[in-house]
């Protein structure tokens, strides 16, 4: 991909944006999660703030991006000081108390509370949104049609990630480093086997997942 068609690819992301800087305002903040399916480990969610026009090749939904580039590109965003950034945990326990929703809100009301500047507009990612006290906008998709939601899905979830390596070093009969807390087959066994930590969701069904 040249630099120009990559400067395309990311105007058209940037078109949510745009529409808000047309309707007057000026802070807008992106915001996504990380970690709302796995057995173990917190959701995390990130709001951010982005210059107008920022561009940064390579950015985009973190799912679509390898393990490397993903840690790359959020050193480049988080050294950046033109971006306002925050970041929300809410963990397993709390997440067995209030269930994933209701957590996964919560950790992005954290998030948007943790900028350096208050947003006056937010794009969330998918259809429920926190209770802001400013306007915001559900976009189902949003970290593959936003801009400011991709820069905040890459937060999210390098964020998460080395927690849970750290994790890893605590309880290391998991396999944490490998699936991140998800429920694959390999973790599936190893909680048949030890039976769920500290950091496991309870009142999640893992048990089913078993074949």
């Amino acid at each position: 991909m040249t630099l120009a068609s990559e400067r395309r690819r990311l105007q058209k992301l940037s078109l949510y944006e745009n529409e808000a800087r047309s309707s007057g305002h000026r802070l807008i903040a992106g915001v996504d999660e990380a970690g709302r399916g796995p057995l173990a480990g917190p959701v995390v969610a990130a709001a951010c703030i982005l210059p107008h026009d920022y561009f940064l090749e390579g950015v985009d939904d973190s799912k679509k991006l390898t393990p490397k580039k993903r840690f790359e590109l959020f050193h480049e965003i988080t050294q950046d000081p033109e971006i306002s950034y925050g970041v929300g945990v809410i963990d397993a326990q709390i997440i067995d108390e209030i269930n994933i929703l209701r957590a996964t809100l919560e950790a992005m009301l954290h998030a948007v509370a943790r900028l350096s500047v208050k947003p006056d507009y937010i794009l969330v990612d998918g259809p429920h949104l926190p209770k802001f006290d400013i306007p915001a906008l559900p976009i189902i998709d949003g970290d593959a049609l936003s801009v400011s939601i991709a820069v905040a899905s890459i937060i999210a979830k390098e964020t998460r990630d080395q927690m849970m390596m750290h994790y890893h070093t605590i309880y290391p009969d998991y396999g944490f480093d490998r699936h991140k807390g998800y429920g694959t087959q390999e973790h599936v066994r190893a909680l048949e086997q030890y039976g769920p930590c500290l950091i496991h969701r309870k009142t999640f069904r893992w048990r089913a997942r078993v074949k």
